[in-house]
């Protein structure tokens, strides 16, 4: 699965090719992932720029003009790939982003364990992530706060901190 740091690897590999590139197409090959890939994306991201591409946890979160965004996460086996050039997609290959500038950002998920979500308005808000725990190398990560978050617990330190409400991304 990737962890936290290969998450955010990815993010700073591909930040500096989408970031204020605008969408030219989606194609969603298989809408059949952990959950299904909303329908909506593919008809509303085309025409949209990337405004950023930000992180929490082990999710990618790629803000969209008019106030949306792209919330990946690549689960057990999952990979993005900015394409310099359009190839023919993998039998994995399950979402392509095309960019105006003529590159493909390309999700592939052999497993299909991995998301695709499509949010309205702040992200830190979706189910999902509204009651994650701070980032472990964030400001809020003191500790303080790690000494009262494991006060009155009874399971031991390693299951206590890989819980995501706890602290994101420890993982095993």
């Amino acid at each position: 699965m990737p962890e936290l740091p290969e998450v955010e690897t990815t993010r700073r590999g591909v930040a500096p090719w989408i970031e204020g590139a605008r969408v030219a197409g989606v194609d969603v090959r298989q809408p059949a992932l952990r959950w299904p890939v909303p329908r909506a994306m593919a008809r509303e991201l085309p025409g949209r720029r990337i405004l950023a591409a930000r992180r929490r946890a082990k999710y990618l979160l790629f803000a969209a003009e008019g106030d949306r965004t792209l919330m990946l996460h690549l689960g057990m086996s999952g990979s993005l790939r900015v394409l310099q050039h359009p190839e023919p997609p993998g039998v994995h290959d399950h979402l392509d982003i095309a960019l105006e500038n003529g590159r493909v950002l390309r999700f592939r998920d052999p497993r299909r364990f991995g998301s695709v979500d499509w949010v309205r308005g702040d992200p830190l808000q979706h189910p999902l992530l509204c009651e994650l725990g701070p980032e472990p190398l964030g400001p809020d990560f003191t500790p303080h706060y790690l000494l009262a978050a494991c006060r009155g617990r009874r399971v031991s330190i390693k299951q206590h901190i890989m819980n995501g409400r706890v602290v994101v991304g420890v993982g095993n």
